[in-house]
């Protein structure tokens, strides 16, 4: 009896001890040295341009990524393809209520919430996207190379209650219709 205690302990001990436990490595990202790009569409053409990261981090676990977050400052949302009063016209009424409201909803966030290697570098994710307060799930891909990161993904504006000129709200807008899907592309180093 004594022997078998002995050998339970020992396998026990074994088996704890085989067991590595891994830490989760939260990386931050560099916000000064991270991009976002937006690019939005209408009839008659398209408008982009950047927003600025507030803060943001991606989590790795043995090299792999688990999960990330990340605060977007909106009230820095402006376009880079127009210039002098059409810029400033436009920037103005990005951030109005008409669109995102910033006053209000000075942020907007992304939150991971599943994250499944589909090839060598890549990932498919599954986060909570929050604009105006509002949130939804969105899916996109995210590619991993050594300390930088690049992801891109689709939003459906109208799911944010983004409404001005969109063809889900409102009838008969021809070619003054702002489609309501967006795309944003993050280059982001960590």
């Amino acid at each position: 009896m004594k022997n078998t205690i002995k050998n339970l302990a020992v396998i026990t001990l074994v088996a704890v001890t085989s067991f590595s436990f891994t830490e989760i490595e939260k990386k931050e990202v560099k916000i000064t040295e991270s991009k976002v790009v937006w690019k939005g569409y209408k009839v008659t053409g398209s408008h982009e341009g950047t927003v600025e990261i507030k803060s943001g981090s991606l989590a790795f676990e043995n090299d792999k990524l688990v999960g990330g977050e990340f605060v977007i400052d909106m009230t820095t949302i402006g376009s880079t393809d127009l210039e002098g009063e059409y810029k400033g016209k436009l920037d103005g009424h990005l951030k109005s209520d008409d669109f995102f409201g910033v006053a209000n909803h000075p942020t907007a966030s992304l939150v991971f919430k599943s994250v499944t290697a589909s090839g060598k570098n890549a990932y498919d994710v599954t986060g909570d996207l929050t604009i105006k307060g509002i949130k939804h799930p969105v899916s996109f891909k995210i590619s991993i190379y050594g300390s930088k990161a690049t992801a891109s993904l689709k939003v459906d504006r109208s799911n944010y209650d983004v409404r001005y000129g969109s063809p889900s709200f409102f009838n008969d807008l021809k070619d003054k219709a702002i489609y309501d899907e967006f795309d944003l592309v993050a280059d982001l180093q960590f």
